[in-house]
């Protein structure tokens, strides 16, 4: 790894969200996407992190000066002369719907191109691709994977539902990733999802992490035939945004530098915790290392590793 290169990398969408509460109010104009919270989650824990995505002329300023003051690379972010992608969060009782800006770019073209990749961080230990459009999802997978797992691992969250319409394209994606975050909604076809990814995946996948949202996750050892689940832990549960890309973030800073399993877990527990504390990045945003450590330490200490 050269040192101008980020150890992890993050490669999706930098959304602007307008939030409408359950009881009618409004937080207008939240720094969101997925790799804004895996970013500040994976920099919690020391990890050297770069964001490669696309950033539209309406999203907040100071959000980008305080992901660079957190040490978060942005020299792969490509901005627009336009505004970018921003959607509605609309909250109801039961559920959270997003609809997304009618007036704003296309899904894909404020998605990230290997083109937008810095040379120099083509030495990082794992590149994560967060939701975006299938066709693009398989052209970064596909450019990222020629590296062997043990110098570079890929890790994917999608966009596109696992179902039969997109079986063909799922099949050819997951031959080049080693980790697969999926979550219970995004998992379409009948059958056990143990028995029919490694069918589709080959040898390269090892592990797929299970997301259930504010209720933690599965995540399960294709190479050794083991799973271990995990429950999700905070001070209080204000909005789970976010929580499955805060884990994925701290999941990976723990992979990549500690290369044990159960010490990833335990970083994506923290760290998707400040997610669910507060709206959208907010939690994230304020969160520190040192509060990331201390949690760990009053949570974890003494557990099995």
């Amino acid at each position: 790894m050269t040192p101008s290169s980020p150890e992890v990398v993050l490669l999706g969408n930098l959304l602007v969200d307008d939030i409408v509460l359950r009881d009618g109010g409004t937080l207008m104009g939240e720094p969101g996407g997925a790799v804004l919270h895996a970013a500040l989650a994976a920099a919690l824990w020391g990890a050297k992190v770069g964001i490669c995505s696309v950033a539209g002329t309406d999203y907040p300023a100071l959000a980008l000066e305080q992901l660079v003051e957190k040490g978060i690379d942005l020299a792969g972010v490509r901005r627009l002369d336009r505004t970018g992608g921003r959607a509605w969060l609309l909250y109801e009782p039961a559920v959270r719907r997003t609809v997304h800006h009618l007036d704003c770019p296309t899904h894909a073209d404020v998605s990230p191109t290997l083109n937008d990749l810095p040379a120099s961080w083509s030495a990082a230990r794992a590149f994560h691709l967060a939701p975006m459009p299938l066709e693009r999802q398989l052209e970064l997978a596909h450019g990222l994977a020629p590296q062997s797992p043990e110098t570079r691992l890929v890790s994917l969250d999608p966009f596109e539902l696992v179902r039969d319409g997109t079986l063909t394209a799922w099949r050819e994606v997951l031959t080049h990733i080693d980790l697969f975050f999926v979550s219970e909604d995004e998992w379409r076809l009948a059958g056990d999802a143990d028995a029919i990814i490694p069918a589709l995946a080959g040898p390269r996948l090892a592990h797929i992490a299970f997301k259930r949202g504010g209720r933690g996750g599965r995540l399960v050892n294709l190479h050794e035939g083991r799973s271990r689940t995990w429950a999700s832990r905070a001070r209080e549960v204000v909005d789970v945004t976010g929580a499955g890309d805060a884990f994925a973030g701290g999941f990976l800073a723990g992979l990549v530098t500690h290369r044990d399993v159960n010490q990833a877990i335990e970083q994506g527990i923290v760290s998707a915790s400040f997610a669910i504390e507060d709206w959208g990045g907010r939690g994230l945003m304020a969160a520190t290392p040192a509060v990331a450590a201390e949690r760990h330490a009053e949570w974890f200490a003494g557990a099995k590793t």
